[in-house]
This record gives C-alpha cells, structure tokens and sequence, in this order.
C-alpha cells in the first residue's frame, strides 16, 4: 500500500510531491511557490490556458529547466538537482520527437540500448510494448509510413521502454483531430489502468481533464487555482475563474442570511448555517436548468447542437444560458404544439437531483477566496 503524504508533514508519498517551486524567465516570474502532491499510480492532468506555466512545470519536473527554489520529490527522493537522465521521469511531447531515420523497432529500443540492455532483452520487451500499444507486426516501418495516431503510440511505447517512476504528457494529443484525440486519449487511460504509472498530463482540453483524470491540477498564472476530482472541480468550483474556465455558467445575485439563500428565486434552504451573511451569487450550469411554460424570460436565441438544443434567455437585462437535450427539447416542444420561438417568454427551474449549489461572493468584490456550498429544495420555479 502506497503511503499517504501530508503536504506539510514529514512523511513521504510513493509518488510525486512538489514544494513551494519558483521558477522565471528573467524578470518574468512562471511559476509562483507552486505545490503539487501525486500518489502513486493516478493520472493527474494539470489543466490551463496557453501561458499559464503548465508546460514549463513539466519541463522543470523532468529536469529540462532547473527551479529557482523548491522541492521535487519522487517517491519520497529529492530530484530537482538531478540530471534529467537519473530521474526516472520521461517526457512525451505534443511533437513526439520520434527518430526519422529510424524504423518502429529502433526507436523503441533506442532507451534500452543507453541502458546497455541485451540484444534478446531489448526484443523482447520491444515485443512485448508493440503488443501493449497495439501495433504488432509494424517494427519494421518507418515513421513516416505511419499515421498520427500510430505515431503517437510508438512515442508511447518509447516512453514506456525506460520504465518510468513518472510518465510526463505535454499537450501529446493535440496535434490529432478532434474524433483522433479522443480515441488516443481513451488508449492512454486504458493504458494507465494496465501499467498504473504514475501519470501528469498537460492540456488546455478541458473536456480531455475531465474525461480522463483522477484529478485535476486547474492552473493560472503560475499558481494552481483548485486541485480537486473531476466531478468537485466542475461542480464545485472554488472562485469565479475556476468555474468559468470549466464551462459556460449562470449567477444568480442575492443574499446569504442565517442559512439560507434570498434572492428573486425565493429562499433557499442550506441545511447549517454559513459564519457569514451577506450578498452572494448562486451559480448554475446550463444544463442544471430546465424550462417551462409562463415567466419573465425573453428567448433571443436557440441553436440546434446534435444532441442539444442551446438556448439563450434574457430578463430585465440579465442573460441565461440552458442546454437542454435534444428528446427534452422535442418532448417541451410537443407539449405546447410548436416549438419555442425567439421573442417569447418562458420560466425557468433549477432541475432535480442537481449538485449542491455553489454560492460565490458578487464579482464586484474581487475574485473570490471562499465559497459556500448547501443544500436547496432543486425544482422550484425562478
């Protein structure tokens, strides 16, 4: 059993534990005092916006950029003074850099020879990580005989041939289209729950965080925003940013008194009572929104999205986004004989078996630092 690690204790993780890392560009500061902890075995993604340090946090993990100040322990070893070669991290990066002028075999077997392996030895496990990625019989092509998607499993299996503490993805799927990257991203997981390695994977993708993390490291401007599961981090972001950057939102302003709720939707019950009072926003996804017949919402807009139906509504200047399902959106459009049309007015309904809502200080005051989170009675008209 891996041991726990307590990010300000003095015991130690099987796994990736970094302290307090700095790390600049000149005058320009990248990485600000950043703490990450990883067990052993999980598949973390560090996700963010282009610029925000992600990919020089991986390049200061494998050994590429050395760190102002900090630490980075692997498996309870302190590595950040260790050459990239004696860390047992490998780094995939979005351009694979595969060898061109070598075939599928020789760039698997290129980390085995540096470590002097035997020429059966190296064959053997080359064998056994074409099976694993799913390219037997194609040792012998050149690289430019293979498609992306080949391409990007040989670059695994090179990785895979150094036997990595820790396997380091650099935006490794984005070079793919889209219906691609999903199928190399569904590998890669798959992959992981085989070989359990120790897993961090850099993207901007947040439908490829949240698809296939056991945890999510939401990143911004050098600092590390929320660190949290997939289903917390979207359903339970910690500041306005977070929640934005997760996918389209909704706030709804009132006031947060004895326990509860006010706003122009009524009282919402938080079942204990907060240890402050005073103007909040309660926050609502798209598709935590249902609507309904009769109510002060205007329709200015709705778009047909496959297996959607995106509306946009207005009231007394206020904008709302619902997605409803395409069988939700037929059956509402039966009930009342016609579907909804632009310039009518509807209601609108927080839907059953919500999440627990999200109450977020205004944005008038800055972003936030706390936020609360309750009970309320969901389906209750607004």
């Amino acid at each position: 059993m891996d041991r726990v690690f307590h990010l300000f204790g003095r015991r130690e993780i099987m796994g990736l534990s970094i302290r307090d890392l700095c790390f600049g560009f000149k005058e320009e500061e990248v990485l600000l005092s950043l703490s990450l902890s990883v067990e052993s075995g999980e598949f973390i993604s560090v996700l963010g916006k282009s610029g925000c340090g992600k990919s020089t946090l991986l390049k200061v993990i494998a050994g590429l950029l050395r760190p102002e100040s900090g630490e980075i322990l692997l498996d309870g070893e302190n590595i950040a003074a260790l050459p990239p070669e004696k860390r047992g991290t490998v780094i995939v990066f979005q351009d694979l850099r595969l060898f061109p002028n070598m075939n599928v075999f020789e760039n698997i077997a290129f980390p085995m020879k540096l470590r002097k392996l035997s020429r059966e030895k190296i064959r053997e496990r080359a064998e056994e990580l074409l099976a694993l990625v799913e390219l037997p019989g194609l040792e012998r092509r050149r690289i430019r005989e293979l498609s992306g998607g080949q391409q990007q499993r040989v670059a695994l299996a090179r990785a895979l041939a150094a036997k990595p503490r820790l396997l380091l993805l650099d935006e490794a799927f984005s070079g793919l289209d889209e219906t691609l990257r999903r199928e190399m991203g569904d590998f890669v997981r798959r992959l992981h729950e085989k070989k359990r390695i120790t897993t961090l994977l850099i993207t901007h993708q947040k439908d490829e965080a949240l698809r296939l993390s056991d945890r999510i490291a939401l990143m911004s401007g050098g600092r590390i925003l929320q660190y949290d599961t997939p289903e917390k981090i979207y359903h339970c972001p910690k500041s306005r940013e977070a929640a934005s950057f997760l996918g389209e939102t909704n706030y709804f302003p009132g006031e947060l008194r004895g326990g509860s709720f006010f706003s122009s939707l009524g009282e919402i019950p938080l079942g204990e009572e907060e240890e402050r009072d005073g103007p909040c926003e309660l926050m609502l996804r798209p598709q935590e929104i249902g609507i309904r017949e009769g109510g002060d919402y205007i329709l200015l807009q709705k778009s047909y999205e496959g297996e959607s139906w995106k509306l946009l509504l207005e009231r007394e200047g206020r904008r709302l986004r619902l997605s409803l399902s395409s069988s939700e959106f037929e059956a509402f459009s039966r009930s009342r004989g016609r579907e909804p049309g632009e310039g009518e007015r509807f209601g609108i309904f927080r839907r059953e078996g919500s999440e627990l809502p999200v109450l977020l200080p205004p944005e008038t005051e800055g972003e936030p630092g706390e936020v609360f989170h309750g009970k309320e009675k969901a389906g209750a008209g607004f």
